[in-house]
């Protein structure tokens, strides 16, 4: 068993539970279908159990193929990590470090983490993918990433979260709106006014409209946008008022002339920020070096808001 687990039989294994055919894995992997149906059979014969129930529409894993899922993918993200380090490990040179964020991260955060880190370790290379929240946290879980930052609602199955802290939802108005010197603001404030919001699916969206259905406030935005860069230039363009975590516009909000004022709403306190790696993975040194700079960046200067303007949570 143990030449079987490793190496080819567990990379074709791997490809088959995430396309769930045999003939797909075939397409991505280049390699013909009974090349992979040989070793998973072989996998199958030595561990003493089908790894995957055959179905009309495709192969869904067995509870043996589920745990063996998880081992593999851990298996074959250290080995690639292995390889790519041997030669520089005191140095952390060599390595790539796979990250998935949430949008809102993307602009200006992780940049300016990975800019600072890899002063410190030129010998680093990122390879940052943006998607939604729950997507991220599938792309870790999965082995296709390293570390995943992003917002949670909930406890995620499969992984480890290395950091996490509240980043309740906040107001983001220009200095010049009537309700920028309010110590914190609701949304039936708001919703006499102009506004953004992100689009259904994202965790800010989805507490609104929670939040919203509770209370009986019908918000109807000017602009609704799945891109937080663009929502941010038309509200400092135009005064309507955007809702963002702080973690996302921290280092930049006040002067480009916005004030962040805190929602009086519970539900709209009950996001985290989460860093997060495959659970039971054993995390390279350079992925670990990062992940502390990573929290510790997270962790600087905060509360970063004005006089009069704090979040209280």
């Amino acid at each position: 068993m143990a030449l079987s687990l490793h190496g080819i039989a567990l990379r074709y294994f791997v490809e088959v539970a995430r396309t769930g055919s045999i003939s797909d894995a075939s397409a991505r992997l280049h390699v013909a279908v009974s090349a992979i149906s040989r070793q998973i059979a072989r996998l199958e014969s030595e561990l003493g159990a089908a790894l995957f129930e055959r179905r009309p529409r495709g192969m869904a894993l067995s509870e043996a193929g589920e745990r063996l899922l998880a081992y593999a993918q851990r298996s074959l993200l250290e080995a690639e990590h292995v390889m790519k380090e041997i030669g520089g490990l005191e140095a952390l040179h060599g390595s790539m470090i796979r990250i998935a964020s949430s949008e809102g991260f993307a602009a200006d955060f992780l940049p300016s983490a990975m800019a600072d880190f890899r002063r410190d370790h030129p010998g680093i290379d990122f390879t940052l993918l943006v998607m939604s929240p729950g997507d991220a946290t599938l792309r870790v879980r999965d082995g296709d990433v390293d570390l995943a930052l992003t917002f949670s609602l909930a406890p995620e199955k499969g992984v480890k979260v290395e950091h996490t802290e509240r980043a309740p939802v906040l107001a983001l108005l220009r200095a010049d709106h009537p309700l920028a010197t309010r110590a914190r603001v609701s949304l039936a404030d708001l919703k006499s006014y102009p506004l953004v919001l992100p689009e259904p699916g994202t965790t800010i969206r989805q507490l609104i409209d929670i939040t919203c259905a509770l209370e009986g406030i019908l918000l109807e935005p000017d602009l609704t946008c799945n891109n937080s860069g663009a929502m941010y230039r038309y509200a400092q363009k135009c005064g309507a008022i955007m809702f963002t975590g702080l973690l996302s516009v921290r280092d930049r909000y006040t002067d480009d002339g916005f004030v962040a004022l805190p929602l009086t709403h519970p539900q709209l306190r009950q996001r985290s920020i989460q860093v997060q790696t495959m659970a039971g993975r054993e995390l390279p040194p350079a992925v670990r070096a990062f992940r502390d700079h990573l929290i510790a960046e997270i962790g600087r200067g905060k509360p970063n808001l004005p006089a009069g303007k704090r979040i209280t949570t």
